[in-house]
């Protein structure tokens, strides 16, 4: 493929060309178009592939409920200027027979790992086939789903994929809620609440700067503000102050970590994170 992309783009011409790739599960937003547009400015041949992999969720009823949009998206990738969209059907990915896992072990035991049994399983053979049917020099993955990009960046150098796995930063709406296409699932009465995850999660950074480091602390004063207020509960799976590259938690967070959090509101789960930088964190 690389090749055939490299006859494409150049014509007439030896230079092999920058390969970009964003991998998505389709219904495009603006965080999407984030990566997608850094990713047509770095790169000389841009790809993003739609692919719907059922491997990584936990249900049924979650595989049905996420939006197919793909006209839409299709769209969203032309006025991006993306050079091509691979979308390949779910028996193009996983033919009859196929039988064959890729696992990053120790970084998915905690967190969504946790919570979503063989979740990351799902992300990391998708990714491992779709790096492999593209071949990409460069990769594309929000930091909004950092256990993720940390999971995907070990496969790459455990299996020494020639790949560069860029992170990009997480795009917010105004109110600060980071941008996923779950928000649409959020009721009125829920989305109004919704952002006090980034607020929780702000509270302990500004705490963490004024010299607050024991992490259970940080932590109780993430909880009072997710729980301060009315409307719907906010129901937290976990929030923790975790080792950057391990993920391992920290019973004294330290310059550089990430404060992580998933929460139920309603029947929508939501995760967020941020980075502690010992600065005053903005909306």
């Amino acid at each position: 493929m690389r090749r055939e992309l490299a006859v494409a783009y150049h014509d007439n011409h030896f230079e092999r060309p920058l390969i970009g790739l964003t991998p998505t599960l389709g219904a495009l937003h603006a965080g999407h178009r984030a990566l997608i547009d850094r990713m047509v400015a770095e790169c000389d041949v841009s790809i993003v592939s739609i692919f719907l992999n059922p491997r990584q969720f936990d249900s049924a009823d979650d595989l049905e409920q996420y939006p197919r949009m793909l006209d839409d998206d299709l769209k969203v990738c032309a006025a991006a200027g993306v050079h091509l969209v691979f979308a390949p059907g779910e028996q193009d990915v996983y033919p009859p027979g196929y039988s064959t896992t890729v696992g990053v072990q120790g970084l998915t035991d905690r967190w969504c790992g946790a919570g979503r049994p063989g979740h990351f399983d799902g992300v990391t053979t998708v990714v491992a086939k779709l790096l492999t049917a593209c071949q990409p020099d460069r990769a594309y993955f929000g930091e909004k789903d950092f256990q993720q990009l940390r999971v995907v960046q070990r496969m790459v150098r455990d299996l020494e994929l020639s790949v560069e796995i860029v992170p990009c930063p997480t795009v917010r709406e105004p109110d600060g809620l980071a941008l996923s296409s779950r928000n649409q699932y959020l009721a009125p009465d829920a989305r109004a609440v919704a952002p006090r995850l980034f607020e929780a999660l702000k509270r302990m950074a500004a705490c963490f700067t004024g010299g607050v480091h024991d992490a259970a602390s940080l932590i109780v004063e993430g909880e009072h503000v997710l729980h301060e207020g009315g409307g719907p509960k906010i129901e937290v799976e976990y929030l923790a102050a975790v080792d950057p590259k391990t993920l391992e938690p920290r019973v004294e967070a330290r310059l550089g970590d990430r404060i992580l959090i998933a929460a139920t509101i309603g029947d929508t789960r939501l995760i967020d994170n941020i980075a502690l930088t010992g600065e005053e964190v903005g909306d």
